[in-house]
């Protein structure tokens, strides 16, 4: 049951994960380079968001690693006790 949650727990942090990386950009408009030509668009990246970002996924990742090898360990520790 423990690794189960530490799964939804993943998937959570994920989705967390995302939302913060979508919130991290915002579109900045840019002068023209010379006299004449259009102006343009680029996209901006809020550093404390983007660190929030990694932090989520890093953790996300490790929850799904510790899930799935909680998961392993727990089917083959059923199947040694059956032989």
């Amino acid at each position: 049951m423990k690794h189960i949650i530490q799964l939804v727990l993943a998937v959570l942090t994920l989705a967390a994960g995302v939302a913060s990386g979508l919130a991290a950009r915002s579109l900045v408009y840019v002068a023209p380079v010379a006299d004449g030509q259009p102006s343009t668009t680029s996209v901006a990246y809020d550093p404390p968001m983007m660190a929030l970002t990694w932090l989520l996924v890093t953790a996300a990742g490790v929850l799904a690693v510790l899930g799935v090898a909680g998961l392993v360990r727990a089917r083959r520790a059923v199947q040694r006790t059956r032989a």
